[in-house]
């Protein structure tokens, strides 16, 4: 893991309750709609692991395409997620994220999504970059 001091200052946070979700500074703010329950009305998990995705990615992208040429405002990040289950019944997601630029070259392309990808946090290459946490809250609410 890295340095504490090297992270940035502010992390995200964010809840899920009663079938709406919310970020703490209210800038996200939805209904949920289950995978389980297509009657529902909202976003569901898909479309919010693809938005965060295609966030995550686009800032990195963002700064590849700033060593890359001068053409970071024109980057696009687009991210399809897909939910499904394995065997034993876990969820498994599958995320495609592709990135693309207007003018750049074909080998500037490539070298702009291969430097992104290695700046982001969930490389398509190195599973092992990757920790999440799950732990009970303090007296069991937030």
């Amino acid at each position: 893991m890295p340095d504490p001091s090297s992270w940035l200052r502010e992390a995200g946070a964010a809840t899920a309750e009663g079938g709406h979700v919310r970020t703490d500074d209210g800038g996200l703010s939805s209904a949920l709609a289950s995978p389980l329950a297509p009657h529902c009305s909202g976003l569901t998990p898909q479309q919010l692991l693809a938005a965060a995705f295609a966030s995550c990615l686009h800032h990195a992208a963002v700064e590849a395409a700033g060593k890359v040429t001068d053409e970071s405002h024109t980057v696009q990040v687009r991210a399809e997620a897909k939910l499904g289950r394995d065997d034993d019944g876990r969820y498994r997601a599958d995320v495609h994220a592709s990135i693309s630029s207007a003018g750049l070259s074909r080998q500037q392309l490539a070298d702009l999504v291969e430097y992104a990808d290695r700046l982001w946090p969930f490389s398509s290459g190195d599973g092992s970059r990757h920790r999440l946490t799950v732990t009970p809250a303090e007296n069991g609410r937030h």
